[in-house]
């Protein structure tokens, strides 16, 4: 039994340097996260000020020969496919499936980090947990104080990660359901239209 403990411990502490190291890894990320999502924001209020007029416009006209904002947002280049395949209800509902894979996959870091962030700061407060009580049945207190800073921190670097990634999911996920509606719509007008010319 005296074994078994002594491999376990071994491991638990020999995950101490990989669970700091992730921890920075993921704390850069969220920072770059950030800075990403800045630019996002920024990209999708000059794409709401195009976008608003042309949802306007149809919703009281019809879609017609309308002009389809073109930019680099990818919503106009889903916005362009369903134009496209005006013709095929098939090629439609694939546009549409195709985006809320392309959004499921963008918001894959961010839920990693709220998932991975606090689980990883926890390890790294645990750990150290075990030194820190043998270095206070010793009664050496500074490597028991060493041991009790590393783990307060990397509970602090997770928490954070795990913030930043939760909040930047919730956002994003209000902004892709959003997009996914204003595509559903779109269809749906183009679907009304056919069926309205068929008659």
């Amino acid at each position: 039994m005296e074994i078994l403990n002594k491999l376990l411990y071994w491991i638990s502490t020999g995950l101490m340097l990989p669970v700091i190291v992730v921890l920075l890894f993921l704390f850069l990320k969220a920072l770059a996260a950030l800075g990403s999502f800045y630019g996002d924001y920024l990209a999708r209020l000059k794409a709401t000020k195009r976008l608003t007029p042309f949802l306007s416009e149809i919703a009281n006209s019809g879609l017609g020969d309308k002009v389809i904002p073109a930019g680099k947002f990818p919503l106009f280049g889903y916005l362009q496919q369903l134009f496209a395949s005006k013709n095929s209800v098939v090629n439609r509902e694939k546009t549409l499936a195709d985006f809320e894979l392309e959004m499921t996959k963008k918001l894959g870091t961010t839920k990693s980090m709220s998932k991975l962030g606090p689980v990883l700061g926890l390890m790294g407060t645990l750990i150290p947990m075990g030194p820190a009580l043998v270095g206070l049945a010793s009664g050496d207190i500074a490597s028991m104080a060493e041991n009790m800073q590393v783990a307060f921190s990397t509970t602090v670097v997770g928490l954070i990660v795990g913030a930043v990634g939760y909040i930047l999911t919730e956002v994003k996920q209000r902004w892709f359901a959003k997009d996914l509606s204003q595509l559903i719509y779109i269809s749906d007008l183009i679907t009304e239209e056919n069926e309205t010319q068929k008659k």
